[in-house]
């Protein structure tokens, strides 16, 4: 994907999001992860926890899995190393969700093929924070 067309995706994706399922969102406020769910809540954002870990983070209960959560969200935004992407791919398929998010430092080209393959609008190894502080101004 080129800059522009990426740049067009990334716009897309958060004027079109209300709910981010947030896979592996982190209960501690030191953690990246945290840090950007919490901001993207303050955005207008609903987050829906993925983290079999935690009970609850940010005032949300959390979900073991995105098959468990049983409510419309439109973006899974992944929190996980590389090397779980692929398996996690596997998951996103099976979900109503247009767009997935890898955040920076997040990426794995097979996973990117699977769900551009299952017509999945997907943008990897990108901060959602920055993109939206820059696109949504």
């Amino acid at each position: 994907m080129n800059k522009e067309n990426e740049q067009h995706t990334m716009q897309e994706i958060l004027e079109n999001t209300k709910t981010i399922a947030v896979v592996g969102l982190s209960d501690k406020p030191y953690r990246t992860s945290y840090q950007i769910a919490k901001a993207m809540q303050k955005e207008g954002y609903r987050i829906i926890p993925v983290n079999p870990n935690i009970e609850e983070v940010l005032g949300e209960k959390a979900y073991d899995s995105l098959a468990a959560i049983n409510e419309p969200y439109e973006l899974v935004n992944v929190f996980r190393r590389s090397a779980y992407v692929k398996a996690l791919a596997e998951e996103i398929v099976k979900a109503d969700a247009e767009y997935v998010w890898m955040q920076q430092g997040v990426t794995d080209s097979e996973a990117y093929d699977i769900l551009v393959k299952h017509n999945k609008k997907v943008i990897m190894d990108r901060c959602i924070k920055v993109a939206h502080a820059v696109l949504m101004k």
